[in-house]
């Protein structure tokens, strides 16, 4: 019973454990340039001559991801509204207006766990800044040094698009009659190019090996069986009925492509989604097996890191 209730709960535990740690454990990641938009919010910290509201921040980048360090040339505006205090002639008034600044910054980042889904990264920038000399002054008149400092986490929804949100402190050197101090909440769209091609090969079909053993294959990155391997588990169970009191283990293999710990959790993701077809098909839960390999027996040899369709796949053994 102890037994019993122990496979239970790591049935339920470790699915949830390998989806944690596919999301955070790095993969396949190419070098490449990129280009982005980004907009968000800013606050222009108040000072003692004026009282700023919140205000925006919109921009575009452009850069160079060399896999962990990333380098990249940054446009940004931002604006401001707010009241102040202004000195016309030695007679000081109440008005209401806004700051606005332009920068161009060279921004270094690294990214802490490249390749993976979620990574946190940090980056610090310095260039040239724009501004208004005051809340009633001319228009980004005042060239002043500028520089930044930036703390985020990235979304790398494939190996193309990644989505960042961050936090930065941008100041400059004083343009005029208030402190430039700036926090800004960023949130940015980047596509990278050069991705290298998926190795060009016909996906194979699904087809029995050797009965009573059967075998299913997998899209790339993935562990849902399309129709045709559902139809492989439909034989698969029946061939197990007509046997009678049998055994049946599955296991799950993947290509090269990716880190071999993530290789490893995909593969018993994979199993389980057999079984679970099998259980639906009338096999017992109890009869069936599921094993993890990763990497190791590949159906065909290749070199690390490449994307065979063939070693993507379930082998059904039924004894």
């Amino acid at each position: 019973m102890k037994k019993a209730l122990l496979a239970a709960v790591a049935s339920l535990v470790l699915p949830a454990a390998v989806q944690a740690q596919s999301m955070f454990t790095p993969g396949p990641s190419n070098p490449g340039f990129y280009v982005g938009i980004e907009g968000g919010g800013n606050w222009l910290l108040n000072s003692s001559n004026y009282n700023m509201d919140i205000g925006y921040a919109a921009g575009g980048v452009m850069g160079y991801d060399f896999v962990g360090p990333r380098l990249e040339l940054e446009g940004v505006f931002r604006s401001n509204n707010g009241r102040g205090t202004a000195n016309f002639g030695n007679v000081f008034s109440n008005v209401s207006g806004r700051i606005e600044q332009l920068s161009v910054m060279a921004n270094l980042l690294y990214d802490f766990m490249p390749g993976a889904t979620i990574t946190p990264y940090v980056g610090a920038g310095a260039g040239i800044a724009f501004a208004d000399a005051s809340i009633n002054g001319c228009s980004l008149c005042s060239t002043q040094f500028a520089y930044q400092g930036i703390v985020g986490l990235g979304w790398n929804v494939d190996q193309n698009i990644r989505v960042n949100l961050d936090g930065r402190y941008y100041g400059t050197t004083s343009p005029g009659t208030y402190q430039n101090n700036n926090i800004t909440a960023m949130l940015s769209l980047t596509y990278k190019f050069g991705q290298p091609a998926m190795t060009a090969a016909p996906a194979p079909a699904a087809a029995a090996i050797a009965p009573p053993s059967f075998m299913v294959f997998f899209d790339w990155d993935r562990s849902n069986l399309s129709d045709q391997a559902l139809n492989t588990v439909k034989q698969a169970a029946s061939s197990y009925k007509t046997k009678g009191n049998a055994r049946i283990t599955a296991t799950g293999h993947t290509d090269t492509s990716g880190a071999e710990a993530y290789n490893m959790a995909l593969s018993l993701r994979r199993a389980n989604t057999v079984k679970d077809a099998l259980v639906r098909e009338g096999v017992p839960a109890t009869a069936i097996s599921v094993v993890g390999r990763g990497e190791a027996g590949l159906l065909v040899q290749t070199a690390d890191g490449v994307r065979e369709p063939q070693n993507r796949r379930v082998e059904i053994v039924i004894q």
